[in-house]
């Protein structure tokens, strides 16, 4: 998989919000350079989806995750599917962390895992997109 492929969010890197693998994350929390805390406060509006979205700080929410795209995806997942965001951000973040897609299918195997996936997913690449 190469980096700077279309549909790709932006700062992420292969595998991150998609149904990729865990094991394709190679990258820090930085987005272009910026950490996550960085890209939430000169994204205020984002900031408060998050918020809306988890029921918790945008910065605490977005802990551990390796992008922004990847923490806004999963909270829409949360909202989405009715999952405790808590619960999936402990599948996809830190050690034996799973990909999103896998942790839908985790918690709630009733569920088209992929198309709940790409459908977060899409949700994130609006909100995160670089404003212009």
């Amino acid at each position: 998989m190469g980096g700077g492929m279309p549909g790709r969010m932006p700062g992420a890197t292969p595998g991150h919000v998609d149904a990729g693998h865990a094991s394709d994350r190679s990258s820090g929390p930085q987005s272009e350079g910026r950490s996550i805390g960085d890209q939430l406060a000169d994204n205020t509006k984002l900031s408060s989806e998050i918020k809306e979205l988890t029921g918790t700080a945008a910065q605490q929410a977005c802990a551990g995750f390796r992008n922004l795209g990847s923490c806004v995806a999963a909270a829409h997942v949360s909202k989405n599917l009715g999952i405790p965001f808590d619960t999936l951000r402990s599948k996809v973040t830190g050690s034996g962390a799973v990909s999103l897609g896998q942790a839908i299918h985790e918690l709630r195997p009733d569920t088209d895992a992929k198309s709940a996936a790409r459908a977060a997913t899409r949700q994130a690449i609006a909100e995160v997109k670089p404003r212009g």
